[in-house]
C-alpha cells in the first residue's frame, strides 16, 4: 500500500488548559482562555493564541520589516531583546478568523511555554492527535543497501496519524555494530526526548537514521528503551512483504523535530 502524507486541516478551538509564556524571568502571557491554533505547513506547527488582555503588550514592539500584514512579528523587550519572538494575528486566513487580534509566540526556545505547571516544548499538543503504541507479533526486518540491520518478531507499532507507522523493537533485535550513538537530540511533545543513532551498513555510516526514547513522557510509556528506524531512509520488510518508503517532510531532512 502506498503511503501518502497529507497535511491536517487548519482549525482554531478553545482549550481548557491554563497556558503561560515566560521570557527573561517575566510572565509575558497568562490565560485560562487561550485558543489552540492547529496549523501545519512550512514554519507552522500547533500553537496557542492569547487574547490581548492576557499579554504584556507593554513589553512588545513591532519588529523591523513588519511581516506580511496577516501575522505581524514583534520583539520582546525584557533585559534583552528577543527579536520576532511574539506574533500578532492581525488579518489571518479565514480558517483562523477566531484568532484575529490574538497573540502567539515562537517555539524556538527563546521563550518558555507552560501548560498548567508543566513546561512544554516544540509545539502545542494537538487535541486531535492520538499516539497508540501496540505490541505486535509481526515479523519486521530492517534493511539498507542490501544489508540486514535488525530483525524482530516482537516489535511495537506506533500509530500517529498522519505519519506512517513506526516500528519500535528491542535493542537486542538490532545486529551488533549497526548502531553508533549520535550527539543529536530531538524533542517530541507527545513522546519526550529522543536520543539518536547513526547506522553503519555496507561499510558506510549513515547519520541519524534511528532513535530511541530512554525516558518517554508518562503518556507514552510503550516506547521506552526501544529503537526505531527512519522508514523514509531504510527498507522495511514486514511479514515477508517489502514496504515502499513513505514520502514525508523527513524524506530529505533530519530530525529537527522528532519524526515519531
Amino acid at each position: 500500500m502506498r503511503y501518502v502524507f497529507r497535511i491536517p486541516a487548519t482549525r482554531v478551538e478553545p482549550t481548557p488548559r491554563w497556558v503561560r509564556v515566560r521570557a527573561g524571568g517575566e510572565w509575558i502571557a497568562d490565560s485560562r482562555e487561550a485558543l489552540l491554533v492547529a496549523w501545519y505547513g512550512p514554519g507552522r506547527l500547533p500553537t496557542y493564541a492569547f487574547p490581548a488582555a492576557a499579554v504584556r503588550t507593554d513589553m512588545l514592539s513591532p519588529s523591523p520589516g513588519g511581516g506580511d500584514g496577516s501575522v505581524v512579528p514583534h520583539d520582546i523587550r525584557t533585559g534583552e531583546v528577543l527579536e520576532g519572538a511574539a506574533r500578532l494575528l492581525v488579518d489571518p486566513a479565514p480558517e483562523l478568523a477566531d484568532a484575529r487580534g490574538h497573540w502567539t509566540f515562537t517555539w524556538d526556545g527563546s521563550v518558555s511555554w507552560f501548560e498548567e505547571a508543566t513546561e512544554v516544548h516544540v509545539h502545542a499538543r494537538d487535541t486531535a492527535k492520538r499516539v497508540d503504541v501496540v505490541p505486535s507479533e509481526r515479523h519486521v526486518r530492517v534493511m539498507l543497501d542490501g544489508a540486514l540491520l535488525a530483525e524482530s518478531r516482537r516489535p511495537h507499532a506506533l500509530f500517529e496519524a498522519p505519519l506512517p507507522t513506526r516500528w519500535y523493537m528491542p535493542m537486542a533485535d538490532v545486529l551488533p555494530g549497526v548502531l553508533e550513538p549520535s550527539p543529536t537530540v530531538s524533542r517530541c511533545p507527545y513522546k519526550g526526548i529522543a536520543s539518536w543513532f547513526s547506522v553503519r551498513a555496507g561499510g558506510a555510516l549513515h547519520p541519524d537514521l534511528a532513535w530511541t526514547y530512554p525516558d518517554p513522557v508518562p503518556e507514552c510509556p510503550g516506547v521506552a528503551g526501544l529503537v526505531a528506524f527512519y522508514n523514509e531512509h531504510v527498507d522495511l520488510v514486514i511479514d515477508g512483504v517489502p514496504q515502499e518508503r513513505p514520502r514525508t517532510p523527513w524524506s530529505s531532512g533530519g530530525p529537527e523535530i522528532s519524526p515519531s
